[in-house]
């Protein structure tokens, strides 16, 4: 049970006791739109990224999700990738592999992981090539007010410096808007090389969740929800706001502890 649920301009706030309460609240709104995507257009279209997320969702591998989610009609993709073999520690395809793919029915062939034996411009044409055939096909719905791709989920954290996927403060990467899928090569944090989707795919998907945890994000968490004046830094989590989708955040009281207005009674 969450222990608060705030709705502002910023999305849904889901303050959530700790973090295995955390996990129980993040299953169940994945579970619940999955269901909802495979009734309404027979498949579900997520987005992943990598860091604590995919330990955060744990529990879909447990029961009763790994049984009554229909993992035959998920359709998988990185909302962002490190260019690095497939089997190398840095990758977020390994993580989600050894994490969560590997213990579920997915289909593999649905499974749409980057090129990892080319360039990393090479790498991103490649990716944005495989989202455009499966939006041909409807696998992957289209944006009506533009021609991006809206995915049914994409699920994103956030680090201590308010970088979500691989779009970091003050990078020319947050200004590209006629690509779906973009590269950079000097990454503040390694690897270098990523490929990431671009704030306009974000931003047309159906919905996106921020799942972040612990105090070290507390002061990014604050910058990226309230309101704090035109002179503060504007962080890339800050510009994550769905054009007709929907926003939640899930939060455990270390992350919100910064929030303006909330109080936890001990």
């Amino acid at each position: 049970m969450a222990l608060s649920e705030v709705n502002n301009d910023r999305g849904e706030l889901r303050i959530l006791e700790n973090l295995d309460e955390l996990r129980t609240d993040l299953a169940d709104y994945i579970a619940e739109l999955s269901e909802a995507a495979v009734k309404e257009r027979g498949v579900f279209a997520i987005a992943l990224s990598g860091g604590s997320l995919i330990d955060l969702m744990g529990k879909l591998c447990e029961a009763p999700y790994n049984k009554t989610v229909d993992w035959a009609k998920w359709y998988i993709f990185w909302a962002d990738e490190r260019v690095v073999a497939k089997n190398h520690s840095d990758s977020n395809y390994k993580l989600a592999k050894d994490g969560l793919l590997s213990k579920v029915p997915i289909v593999p062939s649905h499974v749409h992981s980057i090129n990892d034996s080319v360039s990393a411009e090479e790498a991103a044409d490649e990716y944005m090539f495989v989202i455009r055939q499966l939006v041909k096909t409807r696998m992957v719905s289209v944006s009506d007010i533009s021609d991006c791709p809206k995915f049914d989920l994409i699920l994103l954290g956030m680090g201590p410096d308010g970088h979500i996927a691989s779009l970091f403060p003050n990078h020319s990467a947050l200004n590209e808007t006629d690509e779906w899928v973009t590269f950079i090569i000097d990454s503040p944090k390694p690897p270098p090389e990523r490929i990431t989707f671009t704030l306009p795919v974000i931003n047309s998907a159906s919905n996106v969740a921020m799942v972040v945890t612990g105090e070290s994000k507390a002061e990014a968490v604050h910058l990226a929800i309230d309101n704090i004046g035109p002179d503060c830094p504007s962080l890339p989590a800050r510009l994550v706001q769905p054009t007709k989708g929907k926003l939640v955040w899930f939060l455990d009281k270390p992350a919100a502890s910064k929030l303006d207005g909330l109080q936890f009674s001990e």
